[in-house]
């Protein structure tokens, strides 16, 4: 389980930690004939002709190094807790995630069994039990072991990882619907659609984040209705600008979010009228297709950075797709807050 690491020794006297870099964009990535192709130019195809794609390779290199540079972190710390104790890695590994593991209760394994009772097939519990208790106890030791590693870093030597994570640039101006202040260290700038399911889900994460990080965060929204799959998204992004000319979008926002069963024009007056939003003036709006163009605007931006999907979100230019938990959106802005100094 455990693997002996010099880098312990480069742990106890803070050194940095290095990583093979990435090619130099001036490099010569290939030659047609006499002509010479760098680095940058392939990188600029690839990204004109399939973003995403190239974003997602970006990121999983980014992922890939910090889970080896984890895993190196938490290989020595442990090795330099082990030798502070005069027993070996396994031993104090063993010892200390024992001590932390929480036993597996018959409760749990019920608990687990409830809630995962369609991907049982039908087996009762009796015959699936061992099973359960024994996934659950392996769930319970990684847990252990995170515990173990968070200890060990606080009162360890400073660590950290130089590279940096993938961004993409987004433009921001002050016609985008924000909350937060433009100084504010973080911006979470989010790709949606009012029609998808998974995009209301991400909508409470963000509230929460919101009242944990106040003026430390700015939420900026850009319109992406899938129109394909969605098709009333446009004209309920639409209405939102609408209700934005009365100072009411975020109120409309999180109203239709709330609705979104009920996105036909005529419901989305409704709603309008149910929070107080001048009617006729609001419907002259939404009639006249005022902010189609706007709409199209936050698509097409999107498209070039590679948006295929909603929620899609970018945290501090870092890309976070679909409606991740709490915990994710929690690390990357933690990350970032750090990096920044604040």
């Amino acid at each position: 389980m455990m693997r002996t690491l010099a880098l312990a020794t480069c742990l106890a006297l803070g050194a940095a930690v290095s990583v093979w870099a990435q090619s130099p964009p001036t490099e010569t990535g290939a030659r047609i004939g006499d002509r010479v192709v760098s680095v940058q130019e392939l990188d600029d195809n690839w990204r004109e002709f399939d973003a995403a794609a190239q974003s997602k390779a970006e990121e999983a290199l980014y992922d890939g190094r910090k889970a080896a540079f984890d895993r190196m972190v938490s290989d020595a710390l442990i090795e330099r807790a082990a030798a502070a104790k005069g027993v070996t890695a396994e031993r104090f590994f063993a010892d200390e995630v024992t001590r932390r593991k929480k036993p597996v209760a018959a409760v749990d394994v019920e608990a687990f069994y409830s809630a995962n009772k369609q991907q049982m097939q039908g087996a009762a519990l009796a015959a699936v039990q061992d099973s359960i208790r024994a996934f659950l106890g392996q769930r319970q030791e990684g847990v252990a072991r995170e515990t173990l590693v968070a200890e060990l870093r606080k009162s360890g030597p400073p660590v950290r990882l130089a590279i940096d994570p993938p961004r993409m640039v987004i433009e921001i101006v002050s016609a985008n619907p924000m909350q937060g202040l433009a100084t504010a260290p973080v911006t979470v700038v989010e790709y949606s659609d009012y029609q998808c399911p998974f995009c209301s889900r991400v909508t409470p994460t963000l509230t929460r984040l919101k009242a944990k990080y106040g003026d430390r965060l700015r939420i900026v929204w850009k319109d992406f209705p899938i129109v394909e799959i969605h098709p009333k998204a446009q004209k309920a992004a639409e209405a939102a600008h609408c209700a934005g000319e009365q100072d009411k979008y975020w109120e409309y926002h999180n109203r239709i979010f709330a609705h979104q069963s009920a996105l036909d024009v005529e419901q989305l007056k409704e709603h309008a009228v149910a929070i107080g939003i001048e009617p006729d003036s609001f419907d002259t709006c939404l009639d006249s297709g005022r902010h189609a163009a706007r709409v199209g605007e936050g698509v097409a931006e999107g498209r070039a950075l590679g948006v295929n999907s909603t929620p899609t979100l970018f945290v501090n230019g870092r890309r976070v797709t679909g409606a991740q938990p709490y915990e994710v959106f929690e690390d990357i802005i933690e990350d970032e807050l750090a990096r920044a100094g604040k």
